[in-house]
């Protein structure tokens, strides 16, 4: 099966005063038809960096480097902006923003904002995008009535299945979802992600789920990248990852997420900071903070490769050649 989105050796840098920050790293992973992927790690890592990269959403001091983002045959990073306008975001690719409750604009109604992105890129007429505002709204668990509400008057919860409502507007095949359940309450978390894995099974679409929550990744997603210091340090299908992650960071990682299951036991944690990736550490990045780091780990960059599961691939000299 071809891929539908496929990202090699993709490398985005910030330009500041001081030099360089490398927040995204020569990263590659691929993604199918209806598959769910969860990038994971800690905050600063650069999940988002990769989904505003993919996207081309970059701020005028971000530099796209080097890699590929290819989207069934076309390579999003050599397109004018123009074309990524108008062939790419929210006609085949869209995102959730993290925190609805700012991602809203609080003078426009519901249904406008959904209308706004329809009439954009779709031949409609402004009636005809706001009867599919209130189906999309519908398609969302609320009431088609909210179109006319603004978000104001919305709770975390509708704001956050609004924006779900308006990244569906033209039909994508892929969806980027930013920390999508960001200050909601358990309860309404759990009512996002049902709506998410409802849409994503009715509508065949494909999920990027960026979050620091891996209870919700191993809810949501059939695969998961674990990422660290800008890069992806491991790579594969979700359960046998999460019930023995190779990496020593996404052990660790793993470890310092409480459980209800199983005996008590005391929550690890990770020893030190994470690097600065204006002047990463040479080698393998998390070698400052890795218990099984060696000699070559301190000099040598270990590669993301496969191991014996064709499927999973890890960047660790523990299990490199």
């Amino acid at each position: 099966m071809e891929p539908l989105l496929k990202v090699e050796n993709l490398k985005m840098y910030y330009e500041t005063i001081r030099g360089y920050v490398k927040a995204v790293d020569d990263i590659s992973f691929e993604m199918n038809k209806k598959e769910a992927l969860g990038l994971a790690g800690e905050s600063g890592c650069g999940k988002t960096s990769v989904a505003l990269t993919i996207l081309r959403l970059l701020p005028s001091n971000a530099k796209i480097v080097d890699g590929s983002v290819t989207l069934a045959d076309e390579d999003i990073v050599k397109m004018s902006e123009k074309e990524v306008r108008e062939k790419i975001r929210w006609k085949r690719i869209s995102m959730i923003f993290q925190g609805a409750m700012n991602a809203l604009h609080p003078t426009y109604t519901i249904g406008d904002q959904i209308v706004e992105a329809i009439v954009k890129h779709e031949d409609v007429s402004k009636g005809e995008a706001m009867e599919r505002a209130g189906e999309l709204l519908e398609l969302v668990g609320m009431k088609r009535s909210r179109v006319k509400r603004y978000p104001h008057e919305l709770s975390g919860g509708m704001k956050q299945r609004a924006m779900t409502a308006m990244a569906l507007s033209c039909n994508p095949d892929l969806v980027i979802a930013d920390e999508p359940t960001t200050a909601l309450d358990v309860i309404v978390q759990a009512q996002v992600l049902k709506v998410m894995k409802e849409l994503k099974d009715r509508l065949d679409l494909s999920i990027i789920l960026i979050s620091h929550d891996l209870s919700m990744i191993a809810e949501t997603c059939n695969k998961v990248a674990i990422m660290y210091a800008g890069k992806i340090v491991e790579y594969g299908d979700i359960v046998p990852i999460f019930k023995e992650p190779l990496h020593p960071y996404t052990e660790k990682l793993i470890s310092a997420f409480p459980s209800i299951l199983g005996p008590k036991t005391e929550l690890s944690s990770i020893r030190g900071f994470p690097p600065d990736l204006l002047q990463p550490p040479p080698g393998c990045r998390f070698h400052p903070r890795c218990p099984h780091a060696t000699e070559i780990c301190q000099r040598e960059e270990p590669l993301l490769e496969k191991t014996g599961n064709e499927e999973r691939a890890v960047a660790c000299h523990l299990y490199g050649r």
